[in-house]
């Protein structure tokens, strides 16, 4: 955890007044985050989310900035995970069947061209709609699969994705968040108090969940 970074906090003059309970000193103007306590934090988190794949729950990972995206992706698609790797779109959550409607027409747009149904339209018609469709992957393809809402969502800079957070509260859905010390860690499920900037750090956070989910696909094909 120290390898990776996982102490370094934001600087002392945005340190949110209810994270102080997770630092443990302040170097030339930087917070240290107290890694005892955020390895008890992790590991009941990672508990938690383990045990939602077990019972075939679906976990929706979130984590834009650029240091996550890649992390983020390659983690949901093994697992058959949804994810927001690029953009949160408003409204996933709390309007759930209208964002639906956008993914299927989205899905109908590929698998027509896939078919060769948009042929019948004329050159800059096609253009449009491939437009339309490029757009559409950067916003859905991470949710593409996502028919219902998930069981639990895990998110990285609670500060960075407020609008992810405010929407899975106001539906009730479990959070697990990272956050670093300028993060209010109150209201939330589980919390991980760490470096959430990094990519060192967040690629550790990232492997335990992996090892967890791994561990739940054990579980499962035995029960």
């Amino acid at each position: 955890m120290t390898k990776a970074g996982l102490f370094y906090g934001r600087g002392k003059t945005k340190t949110y007044p209810k994270m102080r309970q997770f630092i443990l000193t302040t170097r030339s103007g930087i917070e240290v985050i107290n890694l005892e306590k955020t390895a008890v934090l992790m590991e009941k988190a990672v508990v938690f989310l383990k045990e939602v794949a077990e019972k075939g729950g679906k976990v929706m990972l979130v984590g834009t900035q650029p240091a996550a995206r890649n992390a983020i992706k390659e983690l949901a698609l093994k697992f058959s995970f949804p994810y927001v790797a690029d953009k949160w779109v408003g409204g996933t959550l709390t309007n759930f069947d209208i964002i639906r409607k956008r993914v299927e027409y989205y899905i109908k747009l590929k698998n027509d061209k896939k078919a060769g149904k948009l042929e019948k339209y004329t050159k800059k018609e096609r253009s449009v709609l491939d437009k339309e469709m490029e757009k559409m992957e950067f916003l859905f393809e991470g949710v593409r699969e996502m028919e219902k809402l998930p069981e639990a969502i895990f998110v990285i800079n609670t500060v960075m994705h407020g609008t992810a957070v405010r929407e899975a509260k106001k539906v009730g859905i479990p959070l697990v968040v990272v956050l670093n010390t300028d993060a209010n860690p109150a209201g939330f499920n589980y919390i991980i108090p760490a470096n959430d900037s990094a990519k060192p750090a967040i690629e550790f956070i990232i492997n335990k969940l992996d090892e967890a989910f791994e561990a739940s696909k054990k579980v499962s094909s035995n029960l």
